[in-house]
């Protein structure tokens, strides 16, 4: 495993990152999520991100139980917040009030008396920001936090937050957007924005749901136990990308991939990791296998004539539209 700065700031992190976004508490049981956290320690991952809406909370106890008894100062743990944990009016949002209590809901589940960083999991357009920042500043010298981020704001919310962070002297240091061959709505604003800024970029998604894995194909039916068939979480987030150009787009990476030495996943998961504004990219698993294969990607260094032949596939399914990064207009 490889670690790379998290933007410009001292915090090193493992180059893949083990996420629990949709399978923790959800798609799959304790026992095997708790198997797939044992496969990322043992292959090098110390980076760990969550939220608290992951699962209705679950997904942060899934994770704490699991590394429980871990040396703390070996990992690095992420949490978010912003979406609703509560039927309550400010159970949602970035208010000074939500902020506050949300951080101590997420140590007690994650059984750790700090993150390492906590993020807004989306811009929330009906606090000041000032608000929002002073809290996240209030985080972090009780010493609940030790940096700040944030998940798929804008350019310019980012410009916006970074002069108060600097105000307030507390570092904002990343953004956690999607990311991957097929969705690169990042690229022309939200990461030179970031890099002039000195935030780094957590990419989730960097397998487009799976799509980049190469199991689904062109007029076939997803295959049994996938993403896909999982109407609880992952169907709907998938199913834009089960149409037939994209995955015969992805069936043409796999002999690039394989004449490389990689499986599908791996040169999806390498590709992203070849910019270097990404910090880290996030994996996620529902068996350990899952992990040992990805992180095969940690250190691959792709040639320039294979990113060219990569971007040739591909290029007529990319999305691209900056527009995409967006945050939704009223609290959920």
């Amino acid at each position: 495993m490889e670690f790379r700065h998290l933007g410009r700031s001292g915090l090193r992190v493992s180059e893949i990152a083990y996420g629990n976004w949709i399978t923790h508490g959800s798609q799959v049981e304790e026992e095997a999520a708790t198997a797939c956290v044992r496969a990322a320690l043992d292959c090098g991952i110390t980076t760990f991100d969550t939220a608290d809406v992951y699962a209705g909370t679950r997904a942060e106890e899934v994770l704490g139980r699991a590394l429980k008894g871990e040396r703390r100062e070996g990992l690095e743990i992420f949490t978010k917040v912003f979406w609703r944990t509560g039927p309550g009016p400010n159970d949602s949002g970035l208010s000074r009030k939500h902020i506050l209590e949300s951080i101590d809901g997420s140590l007690r589940r994650l059984g750790t008396d700090h993150v390492d960083l906590y993020q807004a999991h989306r811009y929330d357009h009906h606090t000041p920001l000032e608000e929002t920042m002073e809290a996240f500043a209030d985080v972090v010298r009780q010493g609940k936090a030790h940096y700040i981020g944030v998940s798929e704001w804008t350019a310019e919310q980012i410009r916006a937050a970074a002069p108060l962070a600097r105000e307030l002297r507390i570092r904002l240091v990343s953004n956690q957007p999607q990311y991957s061959m097929l969705w690169r709505v990042i690229e022309a604003e939200v990461v030179p924005a970031s890099r002039e800024l000195g935030l780094g970029q957590i990419v989730w998604s960097p397998l487009a749901q799976g799509v980049l894995t190469g199991k689904y194909r062109a007029g076939e039916q997803p295959p049994a136990g996938s993403r896909a068939t999982d109407e609880k979480s992952g169907a709907g987030f998938i199913a834009r990308w089960l149409e037939d150009d994209v995955l015969n787009a992805v069936a043409r990476l796999k002999p690039l991939a394989e004449e490389a030495g990689l499986t599908t996943a791996q040169l999806a998961v390498a590709w992203v990791l070849q910019n270097p504004d990404v910090s880290a990219a996030i994996i996620g698993a529902s068996r350990p296998e899952q992990v040992r294969d990805n992180v095969k990607a940690s250190g691959v260094r792709l040639e320039d004539g294979l990113l060219k032949a990569i971007d040739e596939i591909v290029e007529p399914v990319v999305t691209r539209d900056p527009s995409l990064t967006s945050s939704p207009a009223d609290r959920p």
